[in-house]
């Protein structure tokens, strides 16, 4: 891939560090559209090879049985929500990184960039532990039963103590993402989903004469992925403005930047967890149910996760854009940047809900053939795509929050939408109609909470810019 080529330097402003070394941020002019589209379009392409690799894991793990499927629905949840604080962490870099850039400022830029890096490593190794420690007792409270429990600490064992590649792989992601370099930011995705695809049948079902691993074969699997899109990552970063140089945070107020990171890290990575952690819930709330409303809820939720790859890559682009804009002051392009994304979402929610509930059926039997699995699943489909519209604005203006560093708006946000709508819709429901409340409960949260969040971003963005701006 070709290195990106320098943009000219940007007269040096007071106050911005007095360095010579100066950029116009590349997104803060040209047109907003061209912008969305080149940097969506790979992003769609990157979120797409992430999804499918929990889709492949789920079609490799369902061919060895009804239970190893059910013990892949209890993960799906509590990974999606680990994975999460990786994106909050590459969220957080991303804002920091994109508004030094639209400000002019090449080096602090430079110095979060290395610093994020440094930190999302740090944390990744913490979590790691956290995780290998508690994993048992917190399936255990899941209601995972004695079957399906040995099933996902195969997985989870291993999944824990690679996790700090996880973490590696995000921040520096981040880095990418939040100099515009869409291309290298896909590619690094890509690489890790490739890998991730080559290795699934090998470890899980056994292939070439060589006995598979069962469902630890997944997490493995996984790991190696990581491994090698770290090394893609490295020698990315080397090709653009932003190289791995933690020589560059000597002499920078290291807290300050720390603080500037974690101001965005911190709660987009509750943000980002918030929506899997109720999806935990609602699982604990199905296992009553049996293992079959577990597994079919399961296939759907990842069904689900691709189907809204689009809204989760334009939610991941519209941070650069909106972010580098509002640094170099350019309000009016953020928000008509904002405003854009925000129609698509509705179109697109729209039109991927008619689909999947067209061909409901056939999608759920690309997972089992289990009479009760299947009516699980389609079920599921039948109701839960219809909250697909409010889901992509929900995401996109939380994307746009963080980039302007009201990331406590969009945690508080994610957290009324779970806690004050999914939850308890679920648990108020779940005797009149048994599995249907939940599906209904998740619909109702993604409808309400894009309400929500459209009225949010109004009033942040429109109603009250200049407040916005000076935070």
């Amino acid at each position: 891939m070709a290195a990106s080529t320098p943009l000219p330097p940007a007269e040096a402003e007071p106050g911005q560090g007095g360095s010579a070394n100066k950029r116009q941020a590349k997104l803060a002019h040209g047109s907003i559209t061209g912008h969305l589209l080149r940097q969506t379009a790979p992003a769609i392409v990157g979120v797409a090879a992430i999804m499918s690799v929990g889709i492949i894991d789920a079609y490799f793990i369902g061919q060895l049985g009804k239970a190893e499927l059910a013990a892949v629905a209890f993960i799906f949840p509590v990974i999606t929500a680990l994975q999460s604080l990786g994106v909050g962490v590459m969220v957080g870099i991303n804002s920091v990184v994109s508004r030094a850039l639209g400000e002019g400022d090449h080096d602090r830029a430079l110095a979060r960039a290395n610093l994020g890096m440094i930190l999302g490593m740090v944390t990744g190794i913490l979590l790691g532990l956290l995780l290998f420690a508690v994993r048992q007792p917190l399936f255990r409270l899941m209601q995972a039963d004695a079957q399906v429990l040995p099933l996902i600490d195969e997985y989870m064992a291993p999944y824990a103590l690679g996790f700090p590649l996880m973490m590696a792989m995000m921040a520096m992601n981040g880095v990418l993402r939040g100099q515009g370099a869409a291309k290298s930011h896909t590619a690094v995705l890509v690489t890790y989903s490739a890998a991730n695809w080559m290795l699934d049948p090998l470890l899980i079902t056994g292939a070439f004469g060589m006995e598979g691993f069962g469902v630890a074969g997944a997490a493995y699997a996984t790991i190696g992925g990581w491994a090698i899109a770290i090394v893609l990552a490295f020698w990315l970063l080397g090709r653009h403005t932003l190289p791995f140089s933690p020589a560059a945070m000597k002499g920078c107020n290291w807290r300050r930047q720390l603080a500037a990171i974690s101001r965005v890290a911190g709660p987009a990575a509750f943000t980002n967890s918030i929506n899997p952690a109720g999806l935990a819930i609602l699982t604990s709330l199905l296992a009553v149910e049996g293992q079959a409303a577990v597994a079919g809820f399961g296939a759907g939720g990842r069904l689900q996760s691709f189907a809204v790859v689009p809204l989760l890559a334009l939610s991941g682009s519209i941070g650069s854009i909106v972010g580098q804009n509002w640094g170099a002051m350019q309000y009016d392009r953020a928000r008509a940047a904002l405003m854009q994304a925000a129609l698509f979402s509705i179109g697109y929610g729209a039109a991927a809900a008619l689909v999947l509930y067209l061909a409901r059926g056939w999608f759920a039997e690309l997972f089992s053939d289990d009479p009760q699995v299947l009516s699980a699943t389609t079920q599921y489909l039948a109701i839960s795509v219809w909250g697909y519209a409010g889901y992509g604005m929900l995401v996109v203006v939380n994307g746009a929050l963080n980039a302007i560093d009201r990331a406590a708006n969009a945690l508080a946000l994610s957290i009324c939408r779970v806690l004050l709508v999914m939850v308890p819709v679920a648990w108020l429901a779940r005797d009149a109609l048994g599995t249907q409340a939940i599906y209904i409960a998740e619909v109702s949260a993604n409808l309400l909470g894009g309400v929500s969040a459209a009225a949010i971003a109004w009033w942040v963005l429109w109603r009250r810019p200049d407040a916005t701006a000076h935070s």
